[in-house]
């Protein structure tokens, strides 16, 4: 038998199902992004370590120049190692027809006997390659689809020096390759960077490495010790130009993975709080409203016989519907927008599969989180119902002592008439109100404000980074460090306008038990081609005296000008630099390190070498410098900026940064929601009066006046608050999306601000035209009643 009071809780919540509606869908929100978010990070990190376990991935890479197969019997005696594979792995140029520019490709071997029993490959298309068919490959899926391959078709590429053409029998994807990247670049594109599989045999006949390996794969047994054993596979390789072996965590692809798992667990964790803190407030707000409205009902019940704990246990109950309802929602839509998601990350990394999985764990959390949030707001008002006595609860409140209330100059009567009079009065009265209510508006503004500085943030990332530190049109890499008169070739090519060299030697950066793997990059003194920049963008010279190292790497190494950096390069005769640490700089893509190109060479006894060069080019005569430079035996590699681009602007728009755009529309129908709640509660709590000046005389034009005069005030004083919020708070979000691999720049562009005003003003004025419609409906009779 349903109870009185849940009779009454039906009919409050039909009373105020506008306000109800809005606040379960702001704890929606934050119950969506939570459930999907949690879905996201299980499903990539489920399918991925499925992925590797099913395939095989290596948990250790130990490049070498070349070592012969007998050491790999050494490599397999090290304390931890559970299985070794040496193979054959090199760049390679693929000549498509059609196109003028060279595609960057890698060519790894297979083994000539069975499967390989590490990094094992998943058949899409096609079959497996026969060993004693030197001519046949297999080819990575994504870059077949985006250019049209298929089995049974023909591939001419060149490698080392030599062109061949290659049948292709069988597309792959390949848990080492889910972020198929060119070397050198941060973005993947499919249409532009190739891996081939091929055999042993034919790949060392290629490469000069007949019963030799350049790379060895490692396996670690249980209990096994990482860094023991790297330190070990140095120590047995070292002898063979081994270029320092490296774990799984710094295999440039799944780093990549990892970095947009570890972004999804971030926002999961930091995102749903702000949503539900803020409906926690608004519910806080409708309930002691509903308190203060119903006072002498809570009078009358406990008159009645009711105790403190049943009434409150009735309001709390309201809170509970909003909070479970809203819950509710945000997890079934939150698994909709999941599976959803997984579409797009399935085509952003090359899984075979992904599935949508959410943890039972998140719906409890998602569930309890809310309820929790919702229930604090409540809590705290409801400590008024066990305030009131029966007595005192049934006399009317008391008259508010307006003996110091606002007071008009004549000159001021004659701007404002009556209603206006009254707007102003009301905010005065009760600035309490007034203050929660810009609070709450001033921040869902600064939600927007924060996520349309994020979006421009990223164009300006984007600006900068192609147009301001990149001011090259192509980049060239060399198959080995060369003489730098190997320039003189680039520049006699027709349409060359100008020609910057550059070194990049690969190097582990340590400053105590601070270490980064990557590379000294070394420039000319006075770049003009790529450039290292302030923070105000203007030009820092590269010195000979020391390194000038990028901001996150500076942090990540916890090292600051003056300090001495400890550099292992991992090339050539790989000695070990002490270097002075003499600037930093800003840098939105990548962490380098750099050095003056005359001085990096000095110091690795090895002058006059380049590892490629930075080109700006006749845009006119771009075709044929691309065919000129896939004829030069030299060239390991030809990046083309504007496809380096375009490819980082899909990452953005489609990988992690793509999630930005979700957060922007949710911080939208936050905003909105918000305003819609000030302007209910505003009409809830001014219902009576408002049909007390129907009945006195005051048109529905008038009365409207009132209430929403009182909206647009509050309305225009919450924006400045947002926008100081929103600064703050643009700060903290572009922070959360930066992550090692690129930098995302605070940009507080004016237009930013100015679409944050623009959308909260309309989001007023949508929710004052849909309150004006129920002034216009008001009973007069029924709201001048004292409810019994």
């Amino acid at each position: 038998m349903v109870s009185p009071l849940d009779r009454k809780l039906g009919r409050d919540l039909w009373r105020m199902k506008g306000q109800s509606l809005a606040i379960a869908v702001v704890i929606a929100l934050g119950v969506l992004m939570l459930v999907m978010m949690d879905g996201l990070v299980n499903s990539l990190d489920q399918t991925r370590a499925a992925y590797y376990e099913r395939y095989r991935l290596a948990d250790v890479f130990a490049p070498v120049k070349r070592a012969p197969d007998h050491v790999l019997r050494d490599l397999a005696a090290i304390e931890g190692v559970g299985a070794v594979e040496g193979r054959i792995a090199g760049g390679a140029l693929i000549d498509l027809e059609g196109e003028p520019a060279p595609i960057r490709a890698f060519a790894v071997s297979l083994p000539d006997f069975g499967t390989p029993r590490i990094n094992d490959v998943y058949l899409t298309d096609g079959r497996r390659i026969n060993p004693s068919r030197k001519d046949e490959i297999l080819l990575l899926d994504g870059f077949a689809r985006a250019r049209g391959l298929a089995p049974g078709d023909h591939l001419s590429a060149t490698m080392n020096g030599a062109r061949r053409t290659f049948d292709i029998v069988g597309l792959v994807q390949s848990p080492e390759y889910l972020y198929a990247v060119a070397p050198g670049e941060l973005a993947p594109n499919d249409a532009n960077f190739a891996v081939l599989w091929m055999s042993r045999d034919a790949l060392g006949a290629a490469f000069d490495l007949d019963g030799a390996f350049n790379e060895a794969l490692i396996a670690l047994g249980r209990n096994a010790n990482l860094d023991a054993v790297i330190d070990a596979v140095d120590r047995v390789l070292d002898p063979y130009g081994g270029v320092g072996a490296y774990g799984l965590d710094d295999q440039i692809s799944n780093r990549f993975v990892s970095e947009e798992i570890s972004s999804l667990r971030v926002s999961a964790r930091s995102v749903p709080p702000i949503f539900l803190a803020v409906a926690a407030f608004l519910l806080y707000i409708v309930i002691s409203r509903m308190i203060h409205a119903e006072r002498e009902q809570i009078g009358l019940l406990k008159a009645f016989g009711y105790s403190s704990l049943e009434v409150g246990v009735h309001y709390f109950k309201f809170v509970l519907a909003v909070a479970v309802g809203g819950a509710l929602l945000g997890c079934m839509f939150g698994v909709l927008s999941g599976r959803g998601m997984v579409e797009l990350y399935l085509d952003y990394f090359k899984f075979p599969f992904l599935v949508f999985n959410v943890d039972p764990a998140a719906f409890i959390i998602g569930f309890s989180a809310s309820v929790l949030s919702a229930s604090f707001g409540g809590v705290v008002v409801l400590r008024q119902v066990f305030a009131l006595t029966p007595a005192v609860a049934m006399r009317p409140s008391a008259p508010a002592d307006y003996t110091r209330s606002v007071s008009f100059s004549e000159q001021l009567k004659k701007v404002l008439d009556q209603p206006s009079r009254m707007v102003v009065r009301r905010i005065a009265r009760q600035p309490g109100r007034a203050v929660a209510a810009i609070v709450g508006i001033g921040s869902g503004m600064a939600l927007s404000v924060a996520m349309l500085t994020v979006l421009a943030s990223f164009d300006k990332m984007m600006d900068v980074n192609f147009s301001v530190l990149d001011r090259s049109d192509v980049t060239v890499s060399f198959v080995e460090p060369l003489s730098d008169k190997t320039l003189f070739d680039l520049q006699n090519v027709a349409g060359v306008i100008e020609v910057e060299p550059f070194r990049s030697v690969p190097a582990i950066l340590r400053n105590g038990r601070y270490s980064h793997r990557g590379a000294l990059s070394g420039l000319i003194s006075e770049p003009r081609l790529n450039r290292a920049v302030a923070a105000d963008n203007s030009a820092i010279f590269v010195r000979g005296d020391g390194i000038i190292l990028a901001e996150p790497l500076a942090a990540k190494l916890n090292i600051a000008p003056g300090d001495r950096l400890t550099v292992d390069v991992r090339e050539g005769r790989r000695p070990t630099l002490e270097l002075p640490v003499v600037g930093v700089t800003q840098s939105l893509l990548g962490a380098p390190a750099y050095f003056e190109l005359g001085a990096l060479n000095q110091a690795l006894k090895e002058p006059g070498r380049v590892s490629g060069a930075y080109l700006r080019i006749d845009s006119a005569k771009a075709d044929d410098i691309y065919v000129a430079l896939k004829d030069m035996p030299a060239v390991a590699g030809v990046s083309i900026k504007s496809k380096a681009r375009g490819a980082f602007q899909q990452m953005m728009d489609e990988g992690a940064g793509g999630m930005r755009y979700i957060m922007a529309a949710i911080a939208a129908i936050i905003t909105f929601g918000i305003v819609y709640n000030s302007a209910r509660i505003a009409f809830a709590e001014r219902e009576r009066d408002l049909a007390s000046l129907r009945v006195i005389g005051f048109t529905k034009g008038e009365a409207s006046f009132v209430l929403l005069g009182e909206l647009g005030i509050i309305t225009l004083l919450a924006l400045p608050f947002g926008i100081a919020l929103g600064h703050y708070l643009s700060l903290a979000v572009s922070a959360g999306f930066s992550t090692d691999l690129y930098q995302i720049p605070v940009s507080f562009a004016p237009a930013s601000y100015g679409v944050a005003v623009v959308a909260v003003l309309t989001a007023a004025g949508v929710s004052g035209w849909l309150v004006n419609r129920d002034v216009g409906k008001l009973d007069l009779v029924a709201s001048l009643k004292t409810r019994e």
